[in-house]
C-alpha cells in the first residue's frame, strides 16, 4: 500500500504463558495473542451486516502488515485443529487481524549479580520492509495484558511486570518504528541457596574442626582438609554448570572462591603448625653445641654425644634445659637441634613486625612488636577464621541483596 499518508497499525498483545527462560542459552520462551488492527479503504462495502468473520484461508488474499519480531531465534504460529487465526473485516475498512504465536527470544541476561540478578527481557517487533513514511505502528491504550501466572513456566523466576516502549531505528533502509515490550524478571535464590551456598558453608565450618583436633593427629587432620579442599572443587564445578561460559566473575563464583579460599587455609594452616611442631621438637642423643673459644668471640657449632640429664622425667612434655660443659678452656653450650632458633638468634628472622619464636622475647629490637607463638596457631585460629567468614558474609549479603 503506498498512500499519502503512513497506514497505521494499531497492535495489542495478550501474554499466555512466559517461560522458560535459560540462562545459557540466553533466551527465553514466550506464548502470545498478536493482534493488529488498521484501515483498508478498499474493502469497504455496503451492508447490513456490521462485521464481516473470514476464515485462515482469506489472509491469503488480503495485504497484511509484514511484521516480524527482531530479536526472535525461533518463531512458530499454532495450526491445530485449525490455524490460530482470525480476520474481521468492518463495512468502514478496518481490519482486525489476530494470531497465535510461541517464541523463543533472545535475551541478553546480565550475569554479574548471579543468582540474585533481575532482568529486563525484551520482545521486539517492527516492518521488514516498511519504513515509517509509509507504515507507523502505535500501541493502542491497555494494549498488553497478561494471564494468569499460575501456568507460567518461570521455574526460578518471579514476574516482576512489563512496560511497552516504541523507537525510531535508522537503517541503510530508513527510519523504521520499532516496538518493544519488557519483561522485568527477579530471579529466585531457593535452588541455588540449597544446592550451593548451604554447602559451601557447612563446608567451610567443618574444616573449623580440625582446629580442635590435637596436632599430633597428623592423618586425621590431613584427611580432613583434602577432604574439603575436593568437596569445595566439586561444588564449584557444579555451581558453574548452571551458567553460561562468561568471562566476569559472578556473585556466586566469588562466594564460592572464597569458600575455597577458607578451606585451602584451614589445610595450610595444620601445614605450618606441623612444620613448626617439628622443628622444635627435641632429640635425645644428638644433640648441637656452640663453641666459645677463649681467644674468640664467636660460637663455633660443633657435634658432640651427650645424653638427657637423669633428672628429666620422660613424662615432662618440656624440652629438658640447656647443659654447659667445660673442656680444655673451653665452653660447651648445649643447644637442641632447632634451625628455626638459630635463625632467629642470628637475627635471620627477628627484623619483621611479628615474632614466632620464644628465644625472641627479650632484646631491644623487641619493643613495639608482637610476638606470636606459633604452638598456639589453633587457639589463633578458632577465633579468626569464624569471625572472618561472619564478616565476609555479612558484606556479601548486605553488598548485593541491598546496595
Amino acid at each position: 500500500m503506498h498512500n499519502v499518508k503512513p497506514t497505521v497499525i494499531d497492535v495489542d498483545i495478550y501474554v499466555n504463558s512466559i517461560g522458560p527462560v535459560s540462562s545459557i542459552n540466553m533466551e527465553y520462551q514466550i506464548d502470545i495473542f498478536f493482534a493488529q488492527t488498521w484501515t483498508d479503504s478498499r474493502l469497504r462495502f455496503n451492508s447490513t451486516m456490521k462485521i464481516l468473520t473470514l476464515n485462515s484461508n482469506m489472509v491469503g488474499l488480503i495485504w497484511i502488515p509484514d511484521t516480524i519480531f527482531r530479536n526472535s531465534k525461533t518463531a512458530e504460529a499454532h495450526w491445530i485443529t485449525t490455524p490460530n487465526q482470525l480476520l474481521r473485516i468492518w463495512n468502514d475498512g478496518k481490519i482486525l487481524y489476530t494470531l497465535r504465536l510461541t517464541i523463543n527470544a533472545e535475551c541478553q541476561l546480565q550475569l554479574h549479580n548471579f543468582p540474585m540478578d533481575e532482568h529486563s527481557c525484551p520482545l521486539t517487533f517492527s516492518s521488514y520492509g516498511y519504513p515509517k513514511e509509509e507504515m507507523v505502528y502505535r500501541w493502542r491504550k491497555n494494549s498488553v495484558e497478561a494471564a494468569d501466572q499460575k501456568s507460567w513456566r518461570l521455574y526460578q523466576f518471579d514476574f516482576m511486570g512489563l512496560r511497552n516502549t516504541t523507537e525510531t531505528v535508522t537503517t541503510s533502509a530508513g527510519d523504521y518504528v520499532v516496538m518493544t515490550i519488557y519483561f522485568e524478571l527477579s530471579r529466585r535464590m531457593g535452588y541455588f541457596t540449597i544446592q550451593t551456598y548451604i554447602p559451601c558453608i557447612l563446608t567451610v565450618v567443618l574444616s573449623w574442626v580440625s582446629f580442635w583436633i590435637k596436632k599430633d593427629a597428623t592423618p586425621a587432620r590431613t584427611a580432613l582438609g583434602i577432604t574439603t579442599v575436593l568437596t569445595m572443587t566439586t561444588l564449584s564445578t557444579i555451581a558453574r554448570k548452571s551458567l553460561p561460559r562468561v568471562s566476569y566473575v559472578t556473585a556466586m563464583d566469588l562466594f564460592v572462591t572464597v569458600c575455597f579460599l577458607f578451606v585451602f587455609a584451614a589445610l595450610m594452616e595444620y601445614a605450618t603448625l606441623n612444620y613448626y611442631s617439628s622443628c622444635r621438637k627435641p632429640t635425645a642423643t644428638k644433640k648441637k653445641t656452640c663453641l666459645l673459644h677463649p681467644d674468640s668471640s664467636k660460637w663455633i657449632p660443633e657435634r658432640i654425644s651427650l645424653q638427657t640429664p637423669s633428672n628429666y622425667s620422660l613424662l615432662d612434655m618440656r624440652p629438658p634445659p640447656p647443659a654447659m660443659l667445660t673442656l680444655n678452656n673451653s665452653v660447651y653450650w648445649q643447644e637442641f637441634e632447632d634451625s628455626c632458633v638459630y635463625e632467629c638468634l642470628d637475627g635471620k628472622d627477628c627484623q619483621s613486625f611479628f615474632c614466632c619464636y620464644e628465644e625472641c622475647k627479650s632484646g631491644s629490637w623487641r619493643k613495639g612488636r608482637i610476638r606470636i607463638d606459633l604452638l598456639e596457631l589453633d587457639s589463633y585460629s578458632r577465633i579468626f577464621f569464624p569471625t572472618s567468614f561472619l564478616l565476609f558474609n555479612l558484606v556479601y549479603w548486605v553488598g548485593y541483596l541491598y546496595l
